[in-house]
């Protein structure tokens, strides 16, 4: 497998498949990239605000995380927050390439400029616009022969102080995938890509009720559009990841994953209850935990990672720390929720397949009530406390505790 057969690959089938017109009534939303969690994970709460934010996305595809990180970054533009950010896209396929452009010229968006090229070659990128303070990589490098070199060369164009937004796949809940695709492997070997999806689809309709792929409720791009089917069965190259390797990937670039998205997947007690169970994990580090729960949960098919110099780890994440700290909800409407929330009541969230329950402080429903994306702890407490009578130091306490609860599921953030 070589870089020109993944070029191929994608000029045939860009993944995931898109359509630009559909920009026109939704944005497509995830993670990494999105700018509240990068704010977040990787800049402490303050974006640079002396200069232009310089962000890279290494292997685009149709667009996703480019589209969205490019209009949050102009949103934030107009609203005053921050001096206008540049992003450079850059990918192999033209194909895809075209997709991508086309979604940002629906949408009137200027402040992406889009080159061809590989990852593996970004001494001419980075001379022009970078070095990159924030690096977006996603379903790219457990596609490459070489991944650690690819992460490699991502590590030379980071500035210093930057991130790199990350995904690979990872194994156990991918479980089915890679014995199918050695098996078309042996099928479907030196036939073009149309006979190829079209063997696989054959092959898809006629599997034992005992396969793997088929009894798997957490992959589902079999059942979807040619590019992602060929993406997921037929790829030339595709390698996952657990926790422990991916830590081993980031060093051999001189990087540390800081955080893990969304922090409650990799926490023992999500899927362990009992205490005695839990007990006996006392003493590993945070890693090591994070493996564990892989191992149990067994329906992680990725993992999204925000990756830094060691040196940098400690100032990265946000602190919840004191009245200057403005809390941010991402896809909850505060106000919404607050309404149907009795003190100390629960949120029901989906991790993985499963619906926990997420409980919440006392104070959790008014607090909601007063988060808009501006007003600081101070300005909430303040806004509250006359019909809560709750003292500096309890409201405090409680807004923690929800900032713990919903950031543990990507659904709050710090900005500061």
């Amino acid at each position: 497998m070589s870089i020109d057969d993944l070029r191929a690959q994608y000029e045939v089938y860009p993944y995931p498949a898109r359509a630009p017109a559909d920009e026109a009534k939704r944005l497509i939303t995830g993670s990494p990239s999105h700018l509240d969690e990068i704010t977040h994970c990787v800049f402490g709460g303050r974006l640079p605000s002396d200069r232009p934010l310089r962000v890279l996305v290494a292997g685009g595809g149709t667009g996703d995380g480019t589209i969205m990180l490019a209009q949050q970054l102009a949103d934030a533009e107009r609203s005053g927050r921050i001096p206008p950010a540049r992003i450079t896209y850059v990918d192999l396929s033209d194909a895809s390439r075209a997709i991508a452009q086309a979604r940002a010229d629906a949408r009137g968006l200027t402040n992406i400029r889009f080159q061809r090229g590989s990852l593996l070659e970004l001494e001419e990128v980075t001379a022009q616009d970078g070095p990159f303070d924030y690096i977006d990589c996603c379903g790219v490098l457990h596609h490459l022969p070489d991944p650690s070199a690819g992460l490699r060369s991502l590590a030379a164009a980071l500035a210093p102080g930057g991130g790199i937004g990350l995904m690979v796949y990872a194994p156990y809940g991918r479980t089915g995938v890679y014995p199918m695709q050695a098996a078309l492997r042996t099928m479907t070997d030196g036939l073009p890509p149309a006979e190829r999806v079209a063997l696989a689809r054959r092959l898809i309709q006629t599997l034992p009720a005992s396969n793997w792929l088929l009894n798997n409720p957490f992959v589902s791009d079999h059942r979807q559009a040619d590019a992602n089917l060929y993406d997921l069965l037929l790829h030339s190259c595709d390698r996952p990841y657990t926790v422990t390797e991916l830590a081993e990937l980031a060093d051999s670039a001189g990087l540390a994953v800081g955080t893990l998205i969304d922090p409650i997947r990799y926490e023992p007690s999500t899927w362990a209850r009992d205490p005695r169970l839990l007990k006996r994990l006392d003493g590993l580090s945070r890693l090591e935990r994070a493996a564990w729960a892989e191992q149990i949960c067994g329906s992680m098919t990725k993992h999204i990672a925000y990756l830094l110099r060691p040196a940098d780890l400690a100032g990265a994440v946000a602190p919840f720390d004191g009245p200057e700290v403005i809390p941010v909800l991402r896809d909850l409407d505060g106000a919404a929720v607050a309404k149907g929330l009795p003190p100390g009541g629960s949120l029901e969230v989906e991790v993985l397949g499963s619906v926990l329950p997420l409980p919440l402080p006392r104070l959790a429903g008014p607090i909601l009530s007063q988060i808009d994306g501006t007003a600081t702890l101070a300005e909430i407490h303040a806004a509250i406390a006359p019909k809560t009578g709750a003292s500096w130091d309890l409201f405090f306490q409680q807004a923690k505790a929800l900032f713990e609860a919903l950031n543990s599921v990507g659904k709050m953030y710090v900005r500061r």
